[in-house]
């Protein structure tokens, strides 16, 4: 996956664009974010795609395209990335962020190949920033939606050998922040385990429609300007380029005029955040303390947790996890707001969807694999801790249900709490029940 941070903005002298992009610079002086580099080597791609088509299929010469696709190549690794410096918020379509690849890759082009390429009539022959643009928000999130699948498949296999390790821990369970039933340590993390691979499930189920692409559709679905075999040309040319089923939009009207399936992956990106959120509370709650809080399992102690108080250690990974999540929320807020104008025959505000949700796949990619390897990887378990509390949990009494009813058991958890007890020397005195069935029946690992 390649969102690594851009390069230092490029100098006038050393500039490989052209007028669109300076008028773009000098107009867009917003945010000072820019368009990410997954989004920039999607265009790239394309580019390329675009380039080898039109000169199979003789729409342009064949010298001159290959000399594009291999400029535009330079552009999806990454070689020029300082050249992209137009801010997120501009032109609806993208069209700005659009020039600028059309004008550096004719810059390129032309200095190899000792004649003019011309950035519309040859670079962006037969497409259009309607076309383009929402082909490149695809491309890049396909290509790093498998880094993310990777990682979220790593981290359900951790979990699930975290589960076989403490299969027979038992533990108190909690409904509400309240003890409850007991369960073991192990399911609890076959519990997390299962989420993960349901988002793993979720996010492949997006694919089939991620992988359609607008291309060739021109300015509003039509194809008008393009060769009518462009699409599958160049996206068939794209699908060779990174091992991906790219095809053409089964409708290019529904792909330039909204966004929906953006709209569904980054939905789908909110479910795993909703996901990393849970296991990263829960871990920080079975960690705190270590005197007044759960203390039930030790995070490896990564850094110091305070300035002020010495040796103070802070759960950091699950930390930095929940505030990874709490942004892609926020991200998946601002794709949901952008179909508010998706109007007529375009969908405008592109720039907007491609910058949040390869942000949502790139932080959720990092911050998955941060807690599996800084996290749960190293993980210590303080059974001592765990069996103290299951002893002393009320809420073992529900157990006796059956034999004594809900209400003479909730007096004896009532009795066990208020005088500091053990369910079972609490249910000696108060249920008529023989001591060898008593003690089975208030055996925590029977009762999971």
């Amino acid at each position: 996956m390649t969102d690594h941070p851009r390069g230092p903005a490029a100098t006038p002298g050393d500039t490989l664009y052209g007028e669109q992009t300076r008028l773009a610079l000098g107009n867009f002086q917003i945010s000072a974010l820019t368009l990410p580099p997954a989004f920039i080597h999607a265009l790239g791609l394309i580019k390329a795609a675009a380039a080898r088509a039109n000169g199979r299929l003789g729409e342009l010469p064949g010298d001159m395209a290959e000399t594009i696709a291999t400029a535009a190549e330079e552009v999806a690794a990454g070689d020029h990335d300082d050249q992209f410096g137009v801010d997120v918020f501009q032109t609806g379509s993208g069209t700005s962020t659009h020039m600028n690849t059309n004008e550096v890759i004719a810059t390129l082009a032309s200095r190899r190949l000792g004649r003019e390429v011309h950035a519309n009539d040859h670079v962006n022959r037969g497409q259009s920033s309607n076309d383009v643009i929402p082909s490149a928000i695809h491309v890049s999130a396909a290509r790093g939606l498998q880094g993310l699948k990777d990682t979220l498949a790593t981290l359900a296999d951790t979990l699930e050998g975290l589960a076989g390790r403490h299969a027979r821990v038992v533990k108190t369970g909690r409904t509400h922040l309240v003890d409850a039933a007991p369960l073991t340590l192990g399911q609890e993390f076959t519990g997390w385990a299962t989420q993960i691979r349901n988002n793993h499930i979720r996010l492949v189920g997006v694919e089939p429609r991620l992988l359609q692409l607008a291309l060739g559709g021109t300015a509003v679905g039509t194809g008008l300007n393009a060769h009518p075999e462009l699409a599958r040309e160049a996206t068939a040319e794209l699908a060779r380029r990174t091992g991906l089923g790219f095809t053409p939009a089964a409708n290019a009207f529904a792909a330039i005029s909204c966004q929906d399936t953006a709209v569904e992956l980054s939905g789908q990106l909110r479910v795993t955040a909703a996901t990393l959120l849970k296991i990263a509370g829960d871990l920080r709650w079975m960690n705190s303390g270590p005197v007044a809080g759960l203390g039930e399992i030790r995070l490896a102690a990564l850094q110091a947790g305070s300035s002020i108080m010495p040796g103070k250690v802070n759960p950091v990974i699950p930390e930095a996890v929940s505030m990874v999540c709490a942004q892609v929320m926020g991200c998946d807020a601002a794709i949901a707001a952008s179909t508010w104008d998706n109007r007529f025959q375009l969908a405008t505000m592109l720039p907007l969807v491609a910058y949040n949700l390869n942000l949502e796949v790139a932080l959720l990619t990092h911050a998955a694999r941060a807690l599996d390897e800084r996290a749960l990887r190293d993980l210590e378990v303080n059974e001592d801790t765990l069996h103290r509390n299951i002893e002393r949990n009320a809420m073992l009494v529900t157990a006796l249900n059956p034999r004594i009813g809900y209400e003479r058991a909730g007096a004896i958890a009532r009795r066990a709490l208020r005088e500091d007890r053990t369910v079972l020397e609490v249910a000696r005195e108060e249920a008529d029940i023989a001591e060898e069935e008593l003690k089975r029946l208030l055996d925590p690992a029977g009762m999971v």
